[in-house]
């Protein structure tokens, strides 16, 4: 599905400044210069709690946050409108209810809370003024990033997007339809997700993520799904599913429960959910203990999953990049990950591994292990660009399991220079990228 070809994770909000606009648009340039056919971010979502792009308070809603501070013309304000209602309405008049009422819906009055129809039909005349202020702003998102993904396809630059499984429950997709999530009457959830007790947890982990209910979304056909990826392929030329695994079964664990150890599996449609999606150009993210219906589920599909150079030089041999797939896309590493020079820091003897196989000192560990990605055969190579910068620890974008400091990280106006995309750009034409 993919050509072999490379590019560069750098999230949206990690760019100078911040925000879209002209510095999005020269990165774009950067990346065409230097011979990249990829720029992946993470979600693009208004974050929620944490700053988290993951725990967003919408899976179609733009970050306001992204939007050039120069306000668009409203020329296109009421023809966005109206092409984004099926889900624009619901969350503009969240957006509103939650400034009035508090930041999670299931405390607000009961009417408001249980969507009454009555309620429903009285709020956006009381809220009129902050209901347009979303729509508004969410037009100028739309517009400044239509106009950047122009830009960034007319030099032959696709952009790669993130889907996250789950979707957080103080979020507007949650209130408007609840009939497809597990919750209580009270709106809270029965089960949320988590992952069970392995290796690195005894306890395992408890997300707090509402599970699907699966059979509603099968009777309704997986619409609602189905809307969420389509206005995903509006932002983005490709999507990486986020917790692939998830698609076919996910870790439930009691609503409340301290640790994930009572939790269970709780089985998931992938194959029906994938087939109504239709062909579609996605990423599978199927690292970790995957199992063997996973795999197969992504194969049926010609998806490529993906490798992690950082986890790839432990005492496996048939771990190690000469052992990957062509069907994948290599990284050398990920956001969730510490930056290629942090890492190295680190020690031990996979690092020294790593070295021997990049073949380069230590100060140069970064450039090795883009070459080692770049010439795999992994159809398509990622790197950070933290990585292509040589940055250390201080760099990285999120420590899982840390609460705080997370999703911060902004790179330097005039960082990458000329020199960086001849030397990027030699490195993907010796590659045969």
């Amino acid at each position: 599905m993919f050509p072999r070809s490379s590019g560069l994770l750098l999230h949206a909000t990690s760019l100078p400044g911040g925000r879209l606009g002209d510095e999005a648009l020269a990165f774009a340039d950067f990346c065409a210069a230097a011979g990249q056919r990829w720029w992946q971010m993470l979600p693009v979502g208004p974050p929620g709690p944490g700053h988290s792009p993951y725990s967003a308070l919408s899976a179609f809603a733009g970050s306001e946050d992204l939007a050039p501070r120069t306000a668009p013309a409203d020329d296109g304000r009421d023809a966005f409108a109206r092409a984004q209602r099926t889900w624009l309405d619901d969350y503009a008049l969240f957006r509103a209810l939650r400034t009035a009422h508090g930041p999670h819906w299931t405390k607000w009055p009961k009417p408001l809370r249980d969507r009454r129809p009555s309620a429903l039909s009285r709020s956006p005349k009381d809220h009129g003024r902050a209901v347009a202020r979303v729509v508004s702003r969410q037009h100028g998102s739309d517009a400044a990033w239509r106009a950047m993904k122009r830009h960034a396809n007319e030099r032959g630059v696709g952009l790669v997007g993130d889907l996250p499984l789950f979707v957080a429950h103080g979020s507007a997709d949650v209130w408007a339809h609840r009939e497809l999530f597990k919750l209580k009457r009270n709106g809270q959830p029965r089960v949320v997700t988590g992952v069970p007790p392995d290796y690195f947890s005894k306890n395992g982990q408890v997300w707090n993520t509402p599970h699907y209910d699966w059979k509603a979304m099968r009777r309704r056909r997986f619409r609602w799904f189905k809307a969420r990826v389509d206005r995903l392929f509006e932002l983005f030329d490709a999507v990486r599913i986020d917790h692939f695994l998830g698609l076919l079964r996910a870790w439930e664990v009691p609503a409340g429960a301290r640790t994930a150890r009572k939790g269970r599996w709780a089985p998931a449609p992938g194959q029906a959910l994938l087939k109504a999606l239709g062909p579609r150009t996605f990423i599978a993210e199927d690292l970790g203990l995957v199992t063997p219906e996973a795999h197969a589920l992504r194969e049926s599909h010609r998806m490529p999953g993906m490798r992690v150079l950082q986890f790839s030089f432990g005492g496996d041999p048939w771990s190690r990049p000469h052992a990957f797939p062509r069907n994948c896309v290599v990284y050398t590493g990920t956001h969730d990950n510490n930056t290629a020079k942090g890492w190295f820091r680190e020690g031990g003897d996979d690092r020294r591994r790593a070295a021997r196989w990049a073949g380069v000192p230590a100060r140069d560990i970064h450039w090795g292990l883009i070459r080692v990605a770049w010439t795999s055969a992994c159809d398509v190579a990622i790197a950070p660009v933290q990585d292509v910068l040589g940055l250390g620890a201080a760099a990285r974008m999120n420590v899982p399991g840390k609460a705080r400091g997370n999703w911060g990280w902004r790179m330097a106006k005039g960082a990458l220079t000329r020199a960086h995309a001849r030397r990027l750009r030699a490195l993907t034409e010796d590659a045969g990228r």
